[in-house]
């Protein structure tokens, strides 16, 4: 079921996306009365699922889910239509029209796609608000959970206060910039010092996979293995409160006490059904308990004392300020990956995903916050690539017409054809790459 439901919020976001993209390049080709043969979502390679034919545009589905496209009269695009290109040019085609105009019908898509993501992040401020733990809430410090941030030189309990100089006043953001940080000021039993960063430190962060930086939370039993030499003493839920007199306040706590102590049975207290409870704990020759350790919800860590939550609520009017500013804070963060990934001493170019990965940003459980979330990010980097200058891609075309504005002479056909054939053949390559990856983590994970 789980897998029913990330295939159908990825099927749904990913139509959506299309639909819009290409509605962006429709509208303006109608708008300056240019034919528009075909629209359709997914590839229609040989056949099409569905099609009809409305007016002079034949509406369809395809059966590829790889993309979608609007087949525009006289314009040398994927289709490589050469029959249509070597009859006179109508005054119906793309081709016949002035540059300005292709210019726009070109840049609809991407236009789009950067307007509808503004539009769910006002849609999200306002139903949804913004809800968040200050990174000031911290007063214990970060969880040092992987040996990838021991390694980067953190230690559990150390407060971060600024990453490349600057403050972080979310915590949910510290993780994304210390991966693409230089240099961050810790606080460490009263002093403050600076860790530099190497600059692969998001290819050491891949091999793990796992938060590095996370909130220091409590211990609570999510499950017991089968050999778990503590079946009879714990419970599901249990949440763990001292060992041997010691007061376990965080997870890493428990966990630290336990490596320490491997083969040795010891007295604790536990939280069970609103009491404490007094019982018996055997750590195994591994120095664990047998357990699987549970998260534990936002709401209920600040019912337990550990964190005030900040909750932000955004009238309609404050809404729009503050779905404008998240769309170009997540637009910064997607140059960013992008200019890391381009560089390869970052190792960035390791973690490109293909459409694997993007299935599996979905979660496992349907949610509306977290699907118009996904598509709103989605959507901007649709808009992005799509930018990029290689033949092809819309970027490409951009670039020709720019050429063709400020230089006054068009390209000829010929070159605009054999352009096209090299950016098709870049596309196919980094969708190779980018799918690979996909394959390649998944056999060696």
């Amino acid at each position: 079921m789980e897998i029913v439901i990330k295939l159908s919020q990825f099927l749904l976001s990913l139509s959506l996306l299309i639909v819009l993209h290409e509605l962006g390049h429709f509208i303006p080709a109608k708008l300056f009365k240019t034919r528009v043969e075909k629209f359709y979502l997914f590839f229609d390679v040989k056949f099409s699922l569905l099609k009809k034919k409305v007016g002079e545009t034949e509406y369809g589905i395809g059966w590829l889910p790889l993309g979608g496209y609007v087949k525009i009269a006289g314009m040398i695009d994927e289709s490589m239509d050469k029959e249509q290109m070597a009859l006179p040019p109508q005054p119906w085609e793309f081709r016949s029209k002035q540059a300005w105009q292709r210019l726009i019908i070109m840049l609809g898509g991407v236009t789009v796609n950067f307007i509808l993501a503004i539009i769910i992040y006002i849609g999200m401020a306002f139903v949804y608000g913004n809800t968040y733990i200050a990174n000031s809430e911290l007063k214990d410090g970060v969880w040092v959970s992987s040996p990838v941030g021991e390694e980067l030189g953190f230690k559990t309990g150390d407060k971060i206060i600024a990453v490349d100089g600057k403050k972080v006043e979310k915590f949910n953001d510290v993780p994304y910039s210390v991966n693409f940080a230089k240099e961050v000021t810790i606080e460490r039993n009263g002093a403050e010092q600076a860790i530099k960063l190497p600059v692969d430190v998001l290819d050491k962060v891949m091999k793990d996979e796992r938060r590095y930086l996370d909130l220091r939370i409590p211990f609570v039993v999510s499950n017991l293995a089968e050999d778990s030499p503590n079946l009879n003493s714990l419970e599901k839920g249990d949440m763990i409160l001292s060992i041997n007199g010691q007061k376990m306040r965080y997870a890493d706590e428990v966990l630290a006490f336990n490596n320490a102590n491997p083969g040795k049975t010891v007295d604790a207290v536990v939280f069970r059904k609103e009491k404490e409870e007094n019982i018996k704990l055997t750590i195994n020759k591994e120095g664990k308990l047998g357990t699987y350790q549970g998260n534990v919800k936002v709401d209920n860590l600040e019912k337990l004392g550990y964190y005030n939550i900040s909750r932000e609520t955004f009238s309609f009017a404050e809404a729009f300020p503050a779905g404008i500013q998240r769309s170009k804070d997540e637009l910064g963060r997607y140059i960013t990956q992008l200019k890391a990934i381009v560089n390869p001493d970052t190792g960035a170019y390791k973690g490109v995903g293909g459409f694997y990965a993007i299935f599996n940003v979905f979660p496992s459980v349907w949610s509306w916050e977290y699907f118009w979330g996904i598509t709103a990010f989605l959507s901007i980097m649709l808009g992005v690539m799509n930018l990029l200058p290689i033949p092809a891609l819309d970027g490409g075309h951009v670039m020709f017409l720019l050429f063709e504005i400020i230089t006054r002479r068009k390209p000829s056909e010929k070159f605009m054809e054999r352009a096209q054939v090299a950016g098709f053949f870049i596309l196919i390559a980094l969708v190779l790459f980018a799918n690979g990856n996909d394959i390649y983590k998944a056999l060696t994970r």
